[in-house]
């Protein structure tokens, strides 16, 4: 099967939410993405409790200052596409109320005809936790009760769910999903992570991770999903990339995704190879503007085409 293509859709703060979130999901359709997503990064500390993406020390890069609010931007690139699928990388669940959650979520599905891919994380921010009222040390917890939520509301009614920290008494909770639960995608990389990626999820969303990481991790997973009575071949691989087109390509050490469109490509190669069936192309944080942003990505998209990809 073809590799698929997503792309990231601008959220931080050189992009202007009138006009560039509607624009680039135009776009995305046109050129032939399969799918648009966003990510979800609440606020900026200014002294942060954890370094980036919870490596000890790391800053935080300054693309995360001023990020839109993931299921507003998805909201507004539903209403103006009719193929993409639409898809979180991920959500945050634990600093959201998971029946509120389930309800937005099923509310998106609906209106867009089926086509959310709901992506999970606990995230590595302490200081998010603080201000969202939830309890960072909990966070493993919370995402499993969110997932129970999520098939409890997404079900049939009368709807029923008692759990850790959420009661819902027999209701009607609609509107449903379109055609039967949205697939579920989780994120991680600790043991625990990838075995819930096994036991529950339709899927499982790295990024950011070197292709032999990302290669062990998700045989890990596929060992894992098999040991529960799961196919493993039922499951998919979505890899975020942080895309830096260059006009030529860079000479020595680069970084992942980082060069000429060969380079690119030939980075894309190797992730298939390790098991990949759909990238997800963000180029917003290296993008001066959404112009810039989907000339890369018209670039890119029938590049891989023409690789076999």
């Amino acid at each position: 099967m073809a590799l698929r293509l997503g792309l990231g859709l601008p959220q931080m703060r050189q992009y202007e939410l009138t006009r560039d979130v509607t624009a680039v999901a135009r776009a995305a359709e046109h050129a032939g993405y399969d799918s648009v997503w966003v990510f979800e990064r609440t606020l900026f500390p200014v002294h942060p409790r954890d370094g980036m993406y919870g490596v000890p020390g790391l800053a935080w890069g300054d693309f995360y200052r001023d990020c839109a609010d993931p299921l507003v931007t998805l909201t507004l690139a539903a209403a103006v596409t009719e193929r993409v699928r639409l898809g979180t990388s991920v959500l945050i669940a634990p600093l959201h109320h998971p029946y509120e959650l389930a309800r937005s979520l099923a509310t998106l599905d609906a209106a867009s005809g089926g086509r959310l891919v709901a992506g999970f994380g606990t995230g590595w921010s302490s200081d998010e936790y603080t201000a969202a009222g939830a309890d960072f040390g909990t966070r493993g917890a919370a995402l499993e009760e969110t997932l129970d939520v999520c098939e409890a509301v997404w079900g049939p009614d009368p709807v029923a769910y008692e759990g850790r920290s959420v009661t819902v008494p027999p209701a009607y909770a609609g509107p449903k999903p379109h055609a039967g639960p949205p697939p579920v995608l989780l994120a991680g990389s600790a043991g625990r992570a990838l075995d819930r990626v096994a036991r529950r999820a339709d899927g499982f969303l790295p990024a950011f991770v070197p292709h032999p990481v990302l290669a062990g991790r998700w045989a890990r997973v596929r060992e894992l999903a098999e040991s529960y009575g799961r196919d493993p071949d039922r499951l998919t691989l979505v890899q975020r990339c942080a895309v830096r087109l260059t006009d030529k390509p860079v000479d020595g050490e680069r970084a992942l995704h980082e060069g000429s469109v060969e380079q690119i490509v030939e980075d894309l190669a190797q992730g298939v190879a390790a098991g990949v069936d759909e990238a997800l192309l963000d180029f917003q944080s290296a993008a001066r503007d959404a112009a810039e942003l989907t000339d890369a990505a018209r670039l890119l998209a029938p590049a891989v085409r023409e690789a076999g990809l």
